[in-house]
């Protein structure tokens, strides 16, 4: 059955997840020493033997901390030992947060949410003031598809694009999507949606992830796009699902969520501004006036023609196009590289953030084509061949040593 699982506040009363309900977790567990509550459980977990590792480091964050805070003079008269202590007063191991990654079995000591957030995002001033990262994080971005949209989802979090994302995918990890999708071959068979969110989990557990293990189906779109206060900011829709692509597209564009796309050939990106345009046609038009139901039941050769369509064929790489003609039968799925697949992250992370800050930036498709802005130069004339050197007689062989054996007759 379909359903989403969302994250939310740490409980009250800790219970210590099963061993197999934490290698299924997806959601960090944030705990407050400063709570009676959550100092008792971290002496659990402690206990339990479920930790494989602590990772304290919590002098050296607040001494980027002092420095972020005051460049030019971080700490005073103090020395930079002295500064720390002072912040962490007599009881350092209670300062902060401890956070427990159940999946791995990881405890990390981090700044609580404000400093910290302050610190990790403190190298994007002033591309992105102080000012306008508050607020990106309290944007909320939604991905469909994450495979190459698990790609734009960790950089959307990497550099702050967003503090509560919704994600979305039916499907599980296979070996072939090692090409392109940040994972280890230890998580194969782990579910795309659940894998995305740890990845970001561990860069940030502070942000407030909702997934959609069984992707969007007609039962779920208008829960994914949001309503009221759980309304997207902005869709980034990377689905090859026909009914999907315009299903999306209908609910964002009745509740005025900018779209954004990346197809991964030739950094093709689509900008869809129905927050600014409600009345657009979805698209761009390309698709005319087909509805969601018209592409439900679309057969294999279909929904080629359908992303085609979408797509522009004329804009798509030669190999791209003969391989959607090819898919299914000489090939098992559309070619995808790790390179585009980080272009295309870079570029949808800096559109989103664009849009979310308020930019002009209007509707329209724009390719990136690294083939064409670094090509390659005319082939270079290969050198005369150089005549090789005559043969140098080989020397006489020198005789070999005579043998002595070994005392105890054995070869040394």
């Amino acid at each position: 059955m379909t359903h989403s699982t969302e994250s939310g506040p740490a409980p009250d009363h800790f219970v210590l997840p099963s061993v197999r309900e934490a290698s299924e977790s997806f959601r960090p567990i944030v705990l407050d020493p400063a709570r009676p509550a959550d100092l008792a459980a971290l002496t659990v977990l402690r206990e339990s033997g479920r930790l494989r590792e602590i990772h304290d480091r919590i002098e050296e964050q607040v001494e980027e901390l002092l420095r972020c805070l005051a460049p030019r003079d971080p700490f005073g008269a103090l020395s930079a030992a002295d500064a720390v202590a002072a912040v962490l007063g007599d009881r350092p191991a209670t300062y902060g947060r401890w956070i427990w990654y159940p999946w791995s079995g990881r405890l990390v000591h981090l700044l609580p949410e404000p400093e910290f957030r302050l610190v990790r995002t403190d190298r994007n001033r002033d591309k992105i003031t102080r000012e306008q990262q508050q607020d990106l994080l309290r944007r909320r971005v939604g991905v469909i598809g994450l495979s190459v949209g698990s790609s734009a989802a960790l950089t959307c979090a990497m550099e702050g694009v967003g503090g509560a994302f919704r994600l979305a995918d039916f499907d599980r990890l296979g070996l072939s999507n090692l090409n392109r999708l940040r994972a280890g071959v230890h998580e194969l068979g782990l579910e795309k949606s659940v894998l995305c969110a740890r990845r970001m989990y561990e860069l940030d557990p502070y942000l407030d992830i909702e997934i959609h293990r069984g992707g969007v189906t007609e039962e779920t779109v208008e829960d994914f796009i949001g309503d009221g206060d759980r309304t997207l900011d902005l869709l980034v829709e990377e689905c090859d699902t026909p009914w999907v692509k315009v299903a999306a597209r209908e609910h964002a564009r009745s509740r005025r969520v900018p779209v954004l796309m990346d197809t991964n050939d030739r950094g093709l990106l689509d900008i869809e501004r129905f927050d600014l345009e409600p009345d657009r046609p979805l698209c761009h038009g390309r698709i005319g006036a087909t509805t969601a139901a018209d592409v439900r039941d679309l057969d294999r050769d279909a929904a080629v023609r359908f992303l085609l369509t979408v797509v522009d064929e004329q804009r798509l790489s030669p190999a791209m196009t003969d391989a959607l003609t090819r898919v299914g039968r000489s090939l098992s799925s559309w070619p995808q590289l790790a390179s585009g697949v980080m272009l295309g992250a870079a570029l949808v992370t800096d559109a989103a953030r664009r849009i979310l800050l308020g930019e002009p930036l209007p509707s329209g498709r724009h390719s990136i084509d690294l083939e064409a802005l670094v090509p390659a130069p005319h082939p270079v004339p290969a050198p005369h061949p150089v005549p090789a050197p005559h043969p140098v007689p080989a020397p006489h062989p020198v005789p070999a040593p005579h043998r002595v054996p070994a005392s105890n007759g054995a070869a040394r």
